[in-house]
C-alpha cells in the first residue's frame, strides 16, 4: 500500500483503533476535542454506529465512527497550509476490541473445532500423534487464511465441548454393585437395615495411604521472592518410604491415623485398636466401619476377624472398584494437596511429624464432609449407565429391522 496517499504531512494515522470506553482512553480528551477526525488533519468515515477514536503525532484523540471494511480517509489542508493529496482508502481491517489482527467469525470458530474433533478420523492416527501444530496447518488450510497456534489453543480452550480431552474410567465390574454401594450411601445418610441410627451408633471410614516417600532434595529449596515462586530442586534421593493408615468419623469429622513401615492385617488391626480404645467408640453400640476391598482388610474373614475382636464392630465393605465412596478417600486427597505436595522432606521422621501435626489441625475445628450422593442418585446413575451400554445392541438391532422392512 502507498503510504504516501494517506499521510499528511505532519501528521500519522494510528493502527490501533480504541472505543471511547476503553480504561486506557483519556477521559480528560474529550473535554479538549478542538479537531476532530472529520474536520481536522484527517476527515474519516465509515459507517454509522457510536464514535470511536484514534490517534496522530499532531492531534492525539479524536472521536471517528465504527470500522467497515475499509477506512475511508480524505486528507484536509493541516496547519501549515498544504494539501495532503486526494482521497485514499486504508484497507487496515481491525475489529471493535481494539485487536490489530484479523477478526474470525463464529463460522471460522466452528471450522476450527470440527477440525479437531475429525482429526483422529481424517488422519488414522492416535490423539498421542497429534499436534497443536498439525491442528493449525489444518485450520489454515480450511479457512483460507493465516491463523496462529495461539489462536486456535484459545478457540479449543474456550470451547465447553472438548471430544479431542479424555481421561480414564473404571466401570463398575462388581455384580453386587448396587446393593453393596446401597449399603454405604444409607449409613451415610443415618440408617442401617431401614432402620435410623442411634445417638450411640458411629461410622468410620478407614483406609491406607500407602508408599508415602520421603524425597530428599539435593539442593536446599529456595523461598518464593517477588516476581517469582518458590524453587524445589528437581533431583532428590528417596529417603524410604511410609504407609499411612487413617480413620475417618462420618458423623464428627475426626480423623485419627498412624503411620507404618508397610501395610496388612496386624498394621490395619494396630488402627483399629487406636480407635476402639478410645471414646466415644469404647461403649459405642455399634461402630460401623467403612473399608475397600484391599488385602487388609478383604472378604467376610476380615469380618469374622474384626468382629471377634469386638463385639460392637461391623465391617462394611465398599463395591469393587468404587474406592471413592470412602470418605476418608477425601481426607487423603486434601493430605496429598496441603502436606505432601512438595515433596520436600529431610526423613522419613519429618514426614511422620508432618502428618500428625495436619491430623491436630483438623482435629481443633472438626467438620464433616458434605456428602450428597444419595441412593437416589445411584440409581440415576446405574440407570444412565445401562442405558449406555444397552445402546450399541439397539442400535444394531433397530439397523436389522430397517434392513428386513426395506
Amino acid at each position: 500500500m502507498d503510504m504516501r496517499a494517506v499521510v499528511a504531512k505532519g501528521v500519522w494515522p494510528c493502527g490501533v483503533l480504541r472505543r471511547p470506553t476503553d480504561p486506557l482512553f483519556p477521559l480528560r480528551s474529550w473535554n479538549r476535542r478542538t479537531q476532530s477526525c472529520t474536520s481536522g488533519p484527517f476527515a474519516i468515515s465509515s459507517g454509522s454506529g457510536p464514535d470511536w477514536s484514534c490517534s496522530s503525532i499532531t492531534n492525539r484523540w479524536c472521536p471517528i465512527l465504527p470500522p467497515g471494511r475499509a477506512w475511508i480517509c480524505t486528507p484536509t489542508p493541516c496547519g501549515s497550509g498544504v494539501d495532503a493529496g486526494p482521497t485514499a482508502t486504508l484497507c487496515w481491517k481491525t475489529s471493535q476490541d481494539g485487536a490489530s489482527g484479523p477478526v474470525f467469525p463464529p463460522l471460522d470458530h466452528a471450522v476450527v473445532k470440527a477440525i479437531a474433533c475429525e482429526v483422529v478420523y481424517a488422519t488414522e492416527r492416535p490423539l498421542s500423534r497429534q499436534s497443536l501444530a498439525d491442528l493449525t496447518a489444518r485450520a489454515c488450510q480450511a479457512l483460507g487464511k493465516s491463523i496462529s497456534r495461539s489462536t486456535v489453543w484459545r478457540m479449543l480452550h474456550a470451547d465447553a465441548l472438548k471430544p479431542w480431552r479424555y481421561e480414564y474410567w473404571i466401570f463398575p465390574r462388581d455384580p453386587q454393585f448396587a446393593e453393596k454401594a446401597a449399603v454405604v450411601l444409607d449409613l451415610y445418610a443415618g440408617f442401617w437395615d431401614s432402620h435410623p441410627l442411634g445417638a450411640r451408633d458411629h461410622i468410620v471410614s478407614a483406609d491406607e495411604k500407602t508408599s508415602i516417600q520421603a524425597r530428599i532434595r539435593c539442593h536446599p529449596s529456595l523461598g518464593p521472592a517477588p516476581g517469582r515462586p518458590r524453587r524445589v530442586e528437581f533431583e532428590y534421593d528417596r529417603g524410604g518410604a511410609l504407609q499411612y493408615l487413617a480413620a475417618w468419623d462420618v458423623g464428627r469429622g475426626y480423623v485419627m491415623g498412624r503411620c507404618e513401615p508397610s501395610t496388612g492385617i496386624e498394621p490395619f488391626g494396630r488402627l483399629v485398636t487406636q480407635v476402639m480404645a478410645r471414646e466415644p467408640y469404647r461403649s459405642a453400640d455399634r461402630v460401623f466401619w467403612v473399608v475397600d476391598n484391599g488385602s487388609s482388610h478383604r472378604g467376610q474373614a476380615a469380618v469374622r476377624r474384626l468382629l471377634q475382636a469386638y463385639t460392637n464392630a461391623i465391617l462394611v465393605h465398599t463395591p469393587v472398584h468404587a474406592s471413592w465412596l470412602n470418605q476418608v478417600e477425601i481426607y487423603f486427597s486434601l493430605v496429598q494437596r496441603k502436606v505432601l505436595t512438595p515433596n520436600d522432606f529431610a526423613s522419613l521422621t519429618e514426614v511422620a511429624q508432618r502428618l500428625r501435626l495436619y491430623e491436630v489441625l483438623c482435629n481443633q475445628r472438626p467438620r464433616p464432609f458434605q456428602w450428597k450422593f444419595t441412593r437416589e442418585k445411584l440409581i440415576q446413575f446405574l440407570n444412565r449407565l445401562e442405558a449406555r451400554r444397552a445402546a450399541p445392541s439397539q442400535a444394531r438391532a433397530a439397523l436389522e429391522k430397517s434392513r428386513q422392512v426395506a
